[in-house]
């Protein structure tokens, strides 16, 4: 009875976690989806929602949507590459394509429109 009440305990305990956090194996797999859009909704939105406007709640999830952050570049890409708190790195899941192209996704909607394309080239410089 205490092992299946200890089991039990274990599932609920996965509940919250987002969906990528409960499916993906981080220790060096690489994701196969393809375009900005495909990555933010297989990775991404898991965390900071469907909307980019971030949520609180067993953890802070900031907004992407309207993010002053984004601007830059070199902020998106870094943040991707190597995580930040609570936010696994991506560098050893995602190609410098597939990081070059959720930067622009972001960058591009959720009310943001920063100017400049992220670059497989720039990725790799940074990584």
């Amino acid at each position: 009875m205490k092992r299946e009440f200890s089991f039990l305990i274990g599932l609920a305990a996965l509940a919250p976690l987002p969906a990528v956090a409960q499916n993906a194996d981080f220790r060096g797999a690489a994701f196969a989806m393809q375009g900005g859009e495909a990555v933010f909704r297989g990775i991404c939105q898991g965390c900071h929602m469907a909307d980019a406007k971030g949520a609180t709640g067993a953890g802070s999830y900031p907004a992407l949507a309207k993010n002053a952050h984004l601007a830059e570049a070199g902020y998106v890409i870094t943040m991707v590459l190597n995580g930040h708190k609570g936010m696994p790195p991506f560098r050893g899941h995602l190609t410098d394509q597939q990081i070059a192209d959720v930067a622009n996704y972001v960058r591009k909607n959720f009310g943001n429109r920063f100017r400049g394309e992220v670059k497989p080239e720039d990725v790799k410089a940074l990584r």
